[in-house]
């Protein structure tokens, strides 16, 4: 199965040096637990404590809270977009089935992120355009590889899935099991039935 190359590469400014590199890399994966845990508004100093760097090297990978934001959205999408080319060895419709559910929880887990963004950033802003678009990409040809096999309804389209999964995502829910059954639901209206007559 091919995928489209993620091209969000020139969004965040990554070091080319080793130790550079993982410095940042320490400082995303720390802020994206620090964001997980005390929400968007984390002290930075915890963040870079929690990365073993001095306060410094944050300022200087990430100027503001929202270089920051924006380098820890872009990472959860791209490693949620490459995702979708793991499962290129399963069947079609498991492939599409088990990256949805992998994408219901990285949008219940991603909203707080990208209303932080927004706060700051035009809906419309070249790192929020360029996230979309590859996670379209991704869902795109899973959806279409799917449906060459004819196993997805041919007019589904991942604009339409993206937003009903997407939209079970951020359903409160009482019973942790109710968002499993929904998204069965949606999956199992995905399905293509040929008209028998």
């Amino acid at each position: 199965m091919t995928h489209p190359e993620i091209d969000t590469t020139a969004l965040v400014n990554r070091p080319k040096r080793a130790d550079a590199r993982r410095n940042y890399d320490k400082l995303v994966a720390a802020a994206r637990e620090a964001f997980a845990e005390d929400g968007t508004s984390a002290p930075l100093e915890e963040i870079a404590q929690r990365a073993g760097v001095g306060i410094g090297t944050l300022y200087r990978h990430f100027p503001t809270r929202q270089a920051l934001l924006e380098a820890v959205y872009v990472d959860e999408v791209e490693a949620m977009a490459r995702s979708a080319a793991d499962l290129a060895d399963l069947p079609p419709w498991d492939a599409l089935s088990q990256w949805l559910h992998r994408y219901v929880g990285f949008a219940a887990t991603k909203r707080a992120l990208a209303e932080a963004l927004l706060e700051t950033a035009d809906a419309d802003s070249d790192v929020l355009l360029s996230c979309r678009r590859a996670l379209s990409s991704a869902g795109t040809a899973l959806i279409e590889r799917a449906q060459q096999a004819g196993v997805v309804r041919p007019d589904a389209t991942f604009s339409d899935i993206g937003r009903l999964v997407g939209g079970i995502a951020m359903v409160p829910a009482v019973d942790p099991q109710q968002k499993e059954r929904m998204l069965r639901l949606a999956l199992d209206g995905l399905r293509y039935r040929p008209e028998t007559g």
